[in-house]
């Protein structure tokens, strides 16, 4: 799907393009999502170089997320995306044109979506393709600071659960849970500052003065944040540690609980089998107390058993 963007005079067209039609002009921005080869195709008319495919922006190598060409400036940058209680990462193509800004994208993302109501409502105003790319870069680390503090109140409410026998599988689970969303959003943090900084090092001169501070914030924002996310790994491996601390004594406990009474019924157990064994030449066997003295010596030996371990304090 093509969509352009057309923003005059601080108001915003939206239109859905077809292979058939032409760039409308006064485009601001244009994007496409899950396109087809033949809008890739289409495509191609507007550009001097080759339009990158899903694998060429999934790539992770720095010379394939940051580069420059006839084309302008390329960044590829990753984006965190919420899904119910998961955090995943979606890489989106950012070329910044003469022009236009254009995206070239495989999946949904929801601050995209933002950014567009933002234009419609006339929530924030650009005037460049460079200052579109920055303000969306903006409501990136600003999400990602959402998503950071979603998880220190996550983490505040599994602290109070790691001690409740009963909550140790939900525990586990939300540990779990919120390790993985925070190291995307770490990874998205970090392809963040390497964007911004690549921007601010070779895109220098096509930058105002505004976006040139608009790129430090940002930058300044993202620095503030990695020891916030730092924190809540170290603080989701003490939980987990202690978690598995607390279950291991729980096992333990109960382990220990068998133990002492293995060794408890074992007297009672050998005088149960000395007396079962019937032989002629017993001389308990014929003597009316016998029964009444067997069952007094099986538990007068498991109370003495557990007399003793309780005054060693093994119980």
């Amino acid at each position: 799907m093509i969509t352009a963007y057309i923003y005059i005079n601080r108001k915003l067209t939206i239109n859905e393009l077809d292979t058939q039609d032409k760039v409308p002009p006064g485009t601001l921005w244009l994007d496409l999502f899950k396109p087809t080869d033949e809008e890739r195709e289409w495509l191609s008319k507007y550009s001097v170089e080759e339009v990158p495919d899903e694998e060429d922006i999934n790539e992770i190598e720095a010379s394939a997320r940051f580069y420059q060409n006839n084309d302008g400036l390329h960044i590829n940058s990753l984006f965190p995306q919420r899904v119910g209680q998961y955090v995943r990462g979606v890489n989106v193509s950012f070329n910044l044109r003469k022009d236009f800004l254009l995206t070239i994208r495989e999946d949904d993302v929801g601050l995209i979506r933002l950014l567009r109501n933002y234009l419609r409502l006339g929530r924030i105003e650009v005037e460049t393709p460079q200052g579109l790319f920055l303000e969306l870069f903006n409501l990136k680390v600003d999400y990602l600071s959402d998503l950071i503090e979603d998880i220190y109140s996550v983490v505040d409410g599994v602290s109070e659960q790691v001690f409740d026998n009963d909550e140790l599988d939900k525990v586990f689970k939300l540990i779990t849970l919120q390790e993985d969303s925070n190291g995307k959003i770490r990874l998205s943090l970090l392809d963040t500052q390497r964007s911004l900084r690549y921007m601010q090092r070779y895109y220098r001169g096509q930058l105002t003065d505004e976006d040139l501070k608009d790129l430090r914030e940002m930058l300044s924002d993202i620095e503030s944040l990695m020891p916030h996310s730092q924190f809540i790994f170290d603080k989701l491996n003490f939980l987990l540690d202690a978690a598995m601390g607390f279950s291991g004594l729980q096992q333990n406990k109960i382990i220990k609980i068998f133990s002492v009474a293995a060794v408890i019924f074992l007297p009672p157990t050998v005088i149960a089998s000395a007396y079962g064994m019937n032989f002629v030449n017993m001389p308990e066997l014929e003597w009316q107390f016998g029964y009444p003295m067997a069952v007094l010596m099986m538990i007068g030996s498991a109370a003495s058993t557990y007399l003793f371990f309780k005054r060693k304090g093994w119980l």
